[in-house]
């Protein structure tokens, strides 16, 4: 069986062993008319807070807020954009903006020589202000409820984490900041603790993992590969799926495939999981995400066809299994999987469903 290749986007292995980049001396990306700038949209990985593990299909697989919407929003909670200013906040808005000002004088000139680097308002187009303004206001709220239980996350490791954001998302304006990023980076801080060193493995990470986000293309190719993976190797379980009113879209599986499964397990197990999709294209796939995936519902396939479990369900299971699941066993699992993928005999005289088979029920 063929896995389908997403239209773009790099498999390369996050690896400190890349040059450290100089997060101090940046030139500001020159600015889009808005008619060219796509629209700023992105998808949640929940319906709740980032560290929450509440997920619905609506928050996954819709538009949350446009640019026009983000802006107002910004604007009200003191973002500093130009549209909606009245006479009497005119000083409280020139005063943000000089603000933001200095914020970006900050990303662009900071370590170096700011002889004749204004920052005044003119430096900066508008559509430039604007952009910034709305990722700064994003990654603000996201930072500070990343991972807050876990030990690590004290305010100054957040404020490296945000640092590493910030520079990022700068040199990536295009794509801006988008919900689940923080996920990613976070255990990356945490096994490197080095500023230069996290940001340069989270840029190769994200060479990857960017496709998955909007406009990326992935996200609708793994869908589709789970798919057909289930349908062939365990057609009891798709009809099932189908039946119950056809969930045979794999919206479940969004937040595993958007943030290669951080918010599923235990913080230490996330490590070892990462590094095995990371490794997995030098010894079996470059999809090896798809078989991990295909051995947590394979874990479950009895409790799931026991239950009769429909699109809620499902959901509703899998939130309540976070942090829970058995990692060890999945990571058993999939290659067993991926064999049972690649070799039809093999999946035709041990089907998939009997790999899972015998496991303790919740």
């Amino acid at each position: 069986m063929s896995v389908d290749e997403p239209d773009a986007g790099s498999q390369e292995t996050p690896s400190g062993e890349d040059s450290a980049p100089i997060m101090t001396t940046l030139a500001p990306p020159a600015a889009v008319p808005p008619e060219e700038r796509p629209l700023v949209e992105f998808d949640s990985p929940d319906s709740g807070l980032p560290s929450s593990r509440n997920y619905s299909v609506t928050s996954a697989h819709s538009q949350i807020l446009s640019s026009i919407d983000d802006g107002q929003s910004t604007e009200e909670e003191g973002g500093g954009r130009e549209e909606g200013r009245t006479p009497v906040g005119g000083r409280q808005d020139s005063l943000i903006e000089d603000r933001l000002c200095s914020q970006l004088d900050k990303l662009v000139t900071s370590g170096a020589d700011s002889d004749g680097m204004s920052a005044s308002l003119s430096s900066y187009t508008i559509e430039l202000l604007d952009t910034v303004a709305l990722n700064l206001h994003r990654i603000d709220k996201d930072v500070q409820r990343c991972d807050r239980n876990y030990y690590y996350f004290t305010t100054a490791n957040l404020e490296k984490l945000r640092n590493i954001m910030c520079s990022y998302v700068w040199e990536h304006l295009e794509m801006g900041y988008v919900q689940g990023m923080c996920d990613l980076l976070a255990p990356l801080m945490v096994i490197l603790d080095d500023e230069s060193l996290a940001y340069s493995c989270f840029t190769q990470l994200m060479k990857r993992m960017s496709q998955n986000f909007p406009n990326g293309g992935a996200m609708d190719t793994h869908f589709a590969n789970m798919r057909s993976l289930i349908q062939i190797l365990d057609s009891e379980l798709f009809e099932l799926m189908q039946q119950n009113g056809d969930y045979t879209h794999f919206y479940f599986c969004y937040r595993w495939f958007l943030l290669d499964f951080k918010r599923e397990l235990l913080y230490e197990d996330v490590f070892a999981v990462w590094e095995v999709i990371w490794v997995a294209p030098r010894i079996s796939s470059r999809h090896f995400v798809l078989f991990l995936a295909l051995a947590l519902v394979t874990v479950y396939r009895e409790i799931i066809i026991d239950n009769n479990m429909d699109f809620t369900d499902i959901i509703k299971f899998f939130n309540e299994m976070a942090e829970r699941h058995d990692v060890q066993l999945i990571l058993r699992m999939a290659p067993m999987c991926f064999l049972a993928s690649t070799h039809p005999d093999l999946a035709t005289e041990v089907p998939v469903k009997a790999l899972g088979a015998g496991q303790e029920r919740c």
